[in-house]
């Protein structure tokens, strides 16, 4: 079998990566430059928790992995599977390398009346996680090491390119997806991450843009960036399939909703009250939405099915991430409910259906991420903290932060798959999409 440049290129690559990290100083702390605690702030409880919540989250990819993979066809099983489980990989070195740096390095950015707001990390501020030891770090961890609120955070960036594979599931080539994996996390994934959770981010200082535990940065930039896919690789030859194996999508779904209480809850960093509200409505939002979805669809006339209850539980998941936090349980009841029915409208909306979003991504991640963010500018707690409590502005500064977030995850992944596109083609040959991607990509099969 004949091996391409493209192979020998990425081969290179990860060797080069391996034998640099050599040359690096090892883990320094500065604890004198005012940037980070001594060691008597960690608080044990908190270190203990979040060790759990990042194994959970990291949970989460191959449940994911599960759900997308019973819902295709028998000759895509494999290869849809990998693609969300390759992301451990890819993301986890790009990560260490240069992903957290341009997440949480020093804020780049423009200055207005005196204050900074950034846009994107500094890559030098921590490339090969230098700096990344065991103090706390003042602004964003500090009660638990910094290498552990590293590692946490990477979690979050490794599951995100893995929900955008289910929208060109079936036809899309490997070696291009993992390119594409590559730059979206870096010129789409990273930006957002540090303007909504750095300190000095522009969402988060100027806009004052809530978002708890991933609803914009996570859901909304994969939901757009899903579209966006799902129209440049055009629709597959036979859109029409049967779910290959249903148990598959329940185990996956239950993997997802255990690992998402490290998602939400572990966004607290610590072992505290609102650790465990967040635990609280994560679960009640999920239940309310599976039970609006499968009664909305039989009254809709359609059969209760066991993948419409998987789908409406993830979509309560989705919507409540940004806001658990900030919510009560008995609210999630009612944002688990309305963002069930908006996004099975989605789902079914003849209009969205002529896009061949293979498993949905957009109607339930990007459009359970707009809910998200919308109903938490509407019932947030606090003084001013959203529509409900005085927070018109609050409100405002969220919608106009949500009509940003689209269009910039959807416009860039746009580009970035025509960039991909022009260096290796995103789509199979048709001889290759009718004898499947788990054979034609991997030569392996179910069977």
């Amino acid at each position: 079998m004949k091996v391409g440049l493209k192979w020998v290129v990425s081969f290179a690559i990860i060797s080069l990566v391996a034998v640099g990290g050599l040359f690096w100083s090892p883990i320094v702390d500065f604890p004198n430059t005012g940037e980070f605690l001594d060691e008597s702030h960690i608080v044990g409880a908190d270190v203990a928790w979040i060790l759990a919540a990042a194994g959970l989250v990291l949970l989460m990819t191959p449940g994911l992995s599960f759900f997308y993979g019973g819902m295709v066809g028998k000759k895509n099983v494999i290869s849809t599977m990998l693609q969300s489980f390759i992301a451990l990989g890819v993301i986890s070195i790009l990560w260490v390398v240069i992903g957290f740096s341009l997440s949480f390095g020093d804020s780049i950015g423009f200055t207005i009346d005196g204050e900074h707001y950034g846009i994107i990390g500094n890559p030098l501020s921590y490339p090969f996680f230098s700096r990344v030891g065991v103090l706390p770090h003042k602004a964003m961890a500090s009660t638990i090491p910094f290498i552990l609120f590293a590692l946490f955070q990477m979690k979050f960036a490794v599951i995100t390119p893995a929900l955008i594979t289910g929208s060109f599931a079936e036809r899309v080539r490997f070696i291009s997806y993992l390119l594409f994996m590559v730059l979206f996390s870096l010129f789409i994934y990273t930006p957002l991450c540090h303007m909504v959770w750095h300190p000095d981010g522009l969402l988060n200082k100027y806009f004052g843009v809530k978002d708890f535990a991933g609803g914009t940065v996570v859901h909304m930039s994969a939901g757009f960036a899903a579209l966006a896919g799902a129209l440049v690789v055009g629709n597959r030859k036979n859109p029409h399939h049967e779910p290959s194996n249903i148990s598959y999508v329940m185990l996956g779904t239950g993997m997802l909703w255990f690992g998402w209480f490290g998602f939400n809850a572990g966004s607290a960093l610590s072992a505290n009250a609102t650790a465990a509200t967040a635990f609280g409505t994560t679960t009640i939002a999920s239940a309310s939405a599976m039970m609006t979805w499968i009664f909305f669809d039989r009254i809709n006339k359609r059969k209760v099915s066991a993948l419409g209850a998987c789908i409406g539980a993830v979509v309560g998941l989705v919507a409540i991430t940004p806001a658990c936090g900030f919510v009560s349980v008995s609210e999630s009841l009612f944002i688990g409910f309305i963002s069930a029915i908006v996004s099975n409208l989605m789902v079914n909306w003849k209009t969205l259906k002529k896009i061949d979003d293979t498993l949905d991504v957009f109607a339930c991640h990007g459009v359970g991420g707009i809910m998200g963010m919308i109903l938490t500018a509407i019932f947030a707690h606090g003084e001013n903290a959203s529509l409900l409590h005085g927070g018109i502005e609050v409100f405002a500064h969220h919608m106009i932060a949500l009509a940003l977030v689209s269009l910039f995850a959807f416009f860039g992944s746009l580009l970035l798959y025509k960039i991909t596109d022009s260096i290796i083609t995103l789509r199979v040959s048709e001889e290759s999409e009718e004898m499947g991607l788990d054979m034609s990509q991997h030569e392996e099969s179910m069977c």
